[in-house]
C-alpha cells in the first residue's frame, strides 16, 4: 500500500477503447477483469438501466420481490445446464461461493452429515477474497500463509494435467480417488473452476476430468459446486464451461459477465434436491441474506445484458475471436522468454519463464495504445467480445513485442 502500482485516470469508456483523463485511447484487452463482455457504453443496457431508475433502484428482497428479479430468474434457469432450477441472486462472485459453500454445509446438516463441513477442491484455485472463498483458493497462491489461524483448513489435490484436449491421465486419476477415498467422509463438497483455472494461472485442462469429479462426488456422497465466475456466459466458447463436459453440476456460481460489467451483482444456482433437502434442514431455509440481493437495477441490466448476448450469435464471435488470438499470439512461442502459448475461446495466454515487472510493462502497454494487466508469469487477454480483428492483432503484437523485451521480466529463468 505504500507504494502502489501506477494508477491511470479514465474519462471515458466505448466499445473496447477506454479514453484516458489525458485524451489517450488504449485497446481494451481485460474488459475489465472478464465483465464488461459487451465492451462499455452500450446502448441496450444503457436502457435498461435509465427504465429501471424511474420506477426503483434497490428494495429490500426479504418479504418482497420484484420482475427483474423475477425475469433473471427465468433466464438463469433457462440458459444454465439443465437442472439447475433454484437461483440466489447475490451482491458479488465472492459472496455467491459463500454461498454455495453454506448450500453445501446445510445440506449435509439436513442428511445428518455434521461432521462434512470440509471442502475438497484442486490446488492452483481462485474462488475469491472474502473468508471462505479465500479457505479454498491455492494454499501457496492464495494468501492462506498470511492468515495462518484465521482461516479454515481444507483438502486440496494437485490440479490436472494441463493441455485441453490432452488425454486423460490413468494414473491422475488412480490418485484422485484415493484422495476421495481418505477425506471425503469430512467434507461437504467439491468445489472447482471447470475447465479454467482462472486468476490461479489462467490454467486450461481436459474437461473429461470433471465427468470423473461428478460421479467421484456422488459416489461418496459430496455435492459438486462449479464456480463460473469466470468463465460463465460465454467465454471459453460454451454458454458455460460445464458444457464442455456435458454435465450438471449441484451448485453453480455465476458473476462478472452477468451484468455485461454495469454492476455487481452474482448468482448460485443449485438443483431441487439440494434446495429441498435444505428445506428439510433444522433452519428450514437458506441462512444467507446481504442487503443488496436481487437489487432490481443490477437485475434489469442482467436481463438486458442476457437478452443482447443471446441474439448476439455469440458463439461465432468467440470462434473468430480463438482464431485471432491464436494466430496472432502464434509468434510468440519462439521467444526465449516464453514458456508456453495458449488459447481456450475467448481467452489468450502467454506464459514467461520469469515473473512480469508490473509496473515496467504496463507503462510500455500504455505507451503502445493497449490496456493488458499481467501478473505473476502471466501476460493474457479476455477482450470484450465486441472486439475487432484489428484490435486483437494490436493486442497481440504489443504482447510478443513486450515479451522480447528481457528488462520487463525479473530474476533468472
Amino acid at each position: 500500500m505504500s507504494e502502489p502500482l501506477p494508477a491511470y485516470p479514465v474519462a471515458s469508456a466505448t466499445a473496447a477503447t477506454i479514453t484516458l483523463a489525458d485524451g489517450q485511447e488504449l485497446t481494451d484487452g481485460m474488459a475489465s477483469w472478464w465483465c464488461a463482455i459487451h465492451g462499455y457504453n452500450v446502448a441496450e443496457l444503457n436502457e435498461a438501466a435509465a427504465a429501471q431508475l424511474e420506477k426503483m433502484s434497490h428494495v429490500m428482497f426479504g418479504g418482497l420481490t420484484h420482475e427483474p428479479a423475477v425475469e433473471l430468474g427465468k433466464r438463469l434457469v433457462d440458459i444454465s445446464p439443465q437442472g439447475l432450477n433454484r437461483v440466489f441472486l447475490a451482491d458479488s462472485g465472492s459472496v455467491s461461493v459463500e454461498v454455495a459453500m453454506k448450500m453445501a454445509v446445510q445440506y449435509q446438516q439436513a442428511r445428518a452429515k455434521r461432521g462434512r463441513t470440509k471442502f475438497l477442491t484442486f490446488r492452483g484455485g481462485y474462488h475469491g477474497d472474502t473468508t471462505g472463498p479465500m479457505s479454498v483458493c491455492d494454499p501457496e497462491g492464495g494468501m492462506h500463509s498470511l492468515f495462518n489461524g484465521f482461516l479454515p483448513v481444507h483438502r486440496f489435490f494437485r490440479k490436472p494435467p494441463p493441455g485441453f484436449t490432452a488425454p486423460m491421465e490413468e494414473a491422475y486419476l488412480e490418485e484422485l480417488r484415493m484422495f476421495f477415498a481418505d477425506y471425503a467422509h469430512t467434507a461437504a463438497a467439491f468445489i472447482c473452476e471447470p475447465v479454467v483455472q482462472g486468476a490461479g494461472g489462467m490454467y486450461f485442462y481436459n474437461p473429461d476430468y470433471l465427468s470423473v469429479l461428478k460421479s467421484l462426488c456422488e459416489e461418496h456422497g459430496l455435492l459438486l459446486i462449479f464456480d463460473e465466475i469466470a468463465t460463465g456466459f460465454g467465454r471459453t466458447g460454451k454458454l458455460f464451461a460445464a458444457g464442455h463436459a456435458g454435465l450438471t453440476p449441484d451448485i453453480l456460481c455465476l458473476g462478472k459477465a452477468l451484468t455485461g460489467g454495469y454492476l455487481t451483482l452474482a448468482a448460485t444456482l443449485c438443483t431441487d434436491q439440494v434446495a429441498e433437502v435444505i428445506g428439510r434442514s433444522q433452519a428450514k431455509v437458506l441462512m444467507h441474506g446481504p442487503t443488496f440481493m436481487a437489487n432490481p437495477l443490477a437485475c434489469a441490466i442482467a436481463c438486458a445484458s442476457i437478452d443482447l448476448l443471446l441474439r448476439s450469435n455469440w458463439a461465432e464471435r468467440i470462434t473468430l475471436l480463438s482464431k485471432h488470438l491464436a494466430l496472432h499470439l502464434r509468434p510468440a512461442a519462439q521467444l526465449p522468454l516464453v514458456k508456453d502459448v495458449r488459447v481456450l475461446g475467448g481467452i489468450g495466454v502467454i506464459e514467461t519463464h520469469r515473473p512480469v515487472r508490473v509496473a515496467e510493462i504496463q507503462a510500455f502497454f500504455v505507451a503502445q495504445g493497449v490496456w493488458i494487466r499481467p501478473f505473476g508469469r502471466l501476460i493474457y487477454l479476455m477482450p470484450p467480445y465486441v472486439v475487432t480483428e484489428a484490435e486483437v492483432e494490436k493486442l497481440c503484437s504489443v504482447m510478443v513485442a513486450a515479451c522480447g523485451r528481457v528488462e520487463f521480466f525479473a530474476g533468472e529463468k
